[in-house]
Parts: C-alpha cells; structure tokens; sequence
C-alpha cells in the first residue's frame, strides 16, 4: 500500500499500487479505495473522482493509520457475514504484527476501527459516547460487533461492488466499466455525502451570519443613542453653568436643584439631578467631564454610525444569499472572511486531540503487602484479563459455588504469594460475586497457567487443571479496607 490518505472528519482514501506482473512492461493503474464512515453516507467503493488533500493535521487517528498501515500489503477484504461491515487485513506491516481496518457501514453510528491481535481494538475514529457504559469499542479490549451480538460474525471473501478487482490483477479501463457498481455508490453516496456536507455547513454558515447581524444591530443602536446624546452635549454645557452660579445653593445630600435657565428664553426652572453623595464641587465637576466626553464622540460617532450601518446592509445581503439553497455556502463564507464580514472559522486542531485512553479489563486493588490485584469487570473481560493480562505464575481466584470476577493477584518472577494476599484476593473474588453478603464462601485458588478455556465455551467460563478450594470466613473490614484503599487512589 502505498499511502493513507486522511479526509477529517470521517473518511479516508487508500492507495494502493497493485503488484508488477513479470514480464509487464507497464505495471497495472494505482487503485484508491475510499473508506468513509460519513453517517449520512457510509460506504467502501474504489474512487474514480479526483480526490483533493486534506489541509493541515489531520489527527492522531490517520495519523496512527498512515504509520501502521503505510507499506504494508493489503492480503484480502472481506464482508463480516450478517452486517455491513468491511474488513481489510494486512500483512508485511511495518510492526510485523497483525493489522485490520474495519468499517462499520452502520447509518448514524458508522465507524472505522484498526484492529491489532486478536481482534482488540488499537485506535477507533470516533470515540463512543462518554455516557454510555460500558462502551462497545474500548481500546485495548476485544472487538464487539454491533448490535449485542454474543461473538463476532463469521466473514466471507467478498468484493465491493459487483465485480471489484483484487489488488495484485487489475484491469486496465476506467474503474467505471472495471467495477460498475463502485462507481454508482461513488456517484450516488459521495454526491449524497457532499450534499449532506454543504447543508451542515449552510446551517452553521447561516448560524454565524445571524449571530454577526444581532452584534451589527446592537452596534448601530448603541451609536444611535451616543449620537443623540453628543447632539445634546451643548444643553450639558449649560447645565454646568447654570449650576456653577448657584453652587453656593448645594449642599451635599441633595439630589436635585432647581435654577432658572438663563439660555432659554422667558428663563423657565429647569431641574439640574446631583449626585447625593457627591460634594458641590464633584457635581460640578461630573457635568463639565460629561460634557468633554460627549464633545470629543460628537466628530467620531457619525461616522462609526455610518460605517455599522453599511455594515449591517451588506450583513443582511448575506443572510439573504445563505438561505438561497443553490447558493454555494463554501464559495459565500470565502468571500464574507475576506470581505471582513465574517470572521475566519475557528476549527479544532487534531494535534491536541488527545487520543482515546485504554480501557482496562480489570479494577485495580493493592494487597496488604503491596501487591497489584485485578479484579475482572464483565463476563467477556474476565477472560481478556485471564488471557491478556495475566502472566503463568500468577495466582488466579475465582468463586467456588457461583459465578463471579476474575481475581488475578500479580507477582514477581521467583515469588511466592503472601497468605493475606491471598485472603484479600479471596474476598474481592466473593465481592464481586453473588456471594456477597455471605458469612462463609468457598473459593478457587490457583496458579494462571492451570486455567485454560474451552473452545465455544461461553464468555468467563475456564477450567482448571490444578489448584486447592479455599474456605473462606469473611472480614468486612478487610473488603472495606481493600475499596477504600482503591477509591483514595481515584481507581475501583
């Protein structure tokens, strides 16, 4: 494979370059292969249609795929029997170690996982929601399909589209005649993604226009008043007169003062508001600043006024030309951001994207002597932790008499494991049980290399080839110790 190509937010291109056949003079045409987990538009399909490069960072996601998958050589796709998803598998990856891609082509919740050993999942597109609990794709567990199946579905070879090429033998010809059906999805799905792409953007357009039209006319308001209030910075003027020969009249605590106004004719009272808490003088001296101020905004105001409501004009033009439907919502919000009506869109930047944290199989728990216990949280990751997780001389624990967790208590190479944590281990294990509550439970203890898995055997089911049955009377205060001790490290 030649690149990955990353289309954020949800598609990606593959690139790949089909295999020289010896003796070809020419070798066959690069095939791009088009991935997209758009939820209005989800779809695999060779592209045809020249694609353009994404520009600036892309994200820890493609970027994870262009350093996994680059130069690795893609060995089959297969459609997983039962659902519309896509596998690719690779081989000769540049961590010589097992590689997938998969594409859940499922609507609204559509997603592309890579796949690592065993099918745990090593990266997802798009995180699973935070409140959903627990989560269905969880980097470094298994993959689930979706749905609530028990097990993965079985898959079958399978090409996109009616008659997609394998990548080592592709015909010469447009890929419209060499896979007629990959090329209705790219012309009737990808102009169905584009549509769905420039409605969003018209909505968010139009969002940002309405936004910037409530500022422009909340501005030109503002300048309205200042305006009319500049227009009466003359009668202010007056005012401060009129109150500076009476001053001796003003007292401190009065609110208003009434004088006989000189500047207009017949010399009618005018009332002159004060300040209670300021003296005779600052009342005096808060008009005359008053009138400075309205002086210096009377030869500036105008013209702010004028420039806002040009402003405004060509704001509602704009409104009036995003709610136009043919109207091109990328071509407009361009000319708006360098016409300075819009500002430029703020997108986030994928490098600080923090990529999605693995989640354990396991809770963690200290022992009395400071050993690490695990503790198994679902049927499906009791065996992942027994698995994965555990190493061979490692004590593994489990209820006797009812279902329940895992228990894996961790030790050093050469030691061997303390007997009260062993104890503490046995109570976890009863814990997260239905035993819990009992007086008395019996309890499994062995070492990790006596438990083994039967083949189809239901998720948390092993058997044991060795080991003793511990009987166990319970302490509540060594299981309240060991929760306690967990929550005060911010775990279990």
């Amino acid at each position: 494979m030649r690149d990955v190509q990353g289309l954020p937010p949800r598609d990606l291109v593959l690139v790949l370059e089909p295999m020289v056949q010896p003796g070809a003079e020419d070798g066959p045409p690069v095939l791009r292969v088009r991935v997209s987990a758009n939820p209005d538009a989800p779809r695999v399909h060779l592209q045809q249609a020249r694609v353009h490069r994404h520009e600036g960072p892309v994200g820890p996601f493609f970027r994870r795929l262009a350093e996994e998958l680059g130069g690795a050589t893609l060995g089959s796709i297969e459609r997983v029997r039962g659902d519309r998803i896509v596998l690719f598998e690779f081989r000769d990856t540049p961590g010589a170690g097992r590689r997938a891609l998969l594409a859940e082509l499922t609507g609204r919740h559509a997603n592309i996982v890579l796949l690592g050993r065993d099918d745990v999942v090593l990266d997802v597109m798009v995180p699973p929601p935070a409140k959903r609990n627990p989560p269905r794709l969880v980097v470094g567990s298994p993959w689930t399909p979706p749905g609530g199946r028990a097990a993965p579905p079985d898959t079958e070879s399978e090409g996109i589209g009616a008659t997609f090429p394998a990548p080592d033998s592709a015909p010469p010809g447009p890929v419209s005649d060499r896979a007629p059906l990959s090329w209705r999805v790219e012309v009737a799905l990808g102009g169905l993604a584009v549509e769905s792409h420039q409605a969003a953007f018209r909505k968010k357009l139009r969002a940002r226009v309405d936004r910037k039209l409530r500022r422009a006319r909340s501005l030109v308001k503002g300048l309205e008043r200042r305006l009319t209030a500049a227009r009466d910075a003359e009668r202010v003027r007056m005012d401060g007169e009129l109150l500076k020969s009476h001053l001796h009249a003003v007292t401190r605590g009065m609110t208003s003062i009434e004088v006989q106004d000189y500047f207009t004719e017949g010399a009618p009272p005018r009332v002159i508001a004060l300040d209670a808490k300021r003296s005779p003088r600052e009342n005096l001296e808060r008009i005359f600043d008053r009138y400075r101020k309205l002086g210096r905004g009377r030869d500036t105001v105008a013209a702010e006024l004028e420039l806002a409501r040009t402003r405004l004009a060509r704001l509602r033009e704009l409104a009036a030309e995003a709610l136009v439907e043919a109207a091109d919502p990328f071509a407009l919000d361009d000319a708006a951001v360098a016409d300075g009506l819009l500002d430029k869109r703020q997108e986030a930047d994928p490098r600080k994207q923090k990529a999605p944290t693995p989640r354990l199989p396991y809770r963690v728990f200290r022992g009395s002597k400071g050993s690490e216990i695990r503790v198994g949280r679902t049927a499906r990751d009791n065996d992942v932790l027994t698995k994965l997780h555990a190493r061979g001389n490692d004590l593994w624990l489990h209820t006797a008499d009812c279902p329940g967790s895992h228990v894996v208590v961790r030790l050093e190479r050469g030691r061997e494991p303390d007997e009260e944590e062993v104890l503490d281990a046995a109570h976890l294990a009863i814990h997260f049980s239905p035993a819990r509550g009992t007086d008395r439970a019996p309890v499994h203890v062995a070492r990790k290399k006596h438990v083994s898995k039967p083949r189809g055997a239901k998720p948390g089911l092993v058997t044991l080839s060795g080991g003793r049955i511990l009987d166990v009377r319970v302490q509540p205060g060594r299981i309240e110790g060991l929760l306690r001790g967990a929550r005060d490290r911010g775990g279990a």
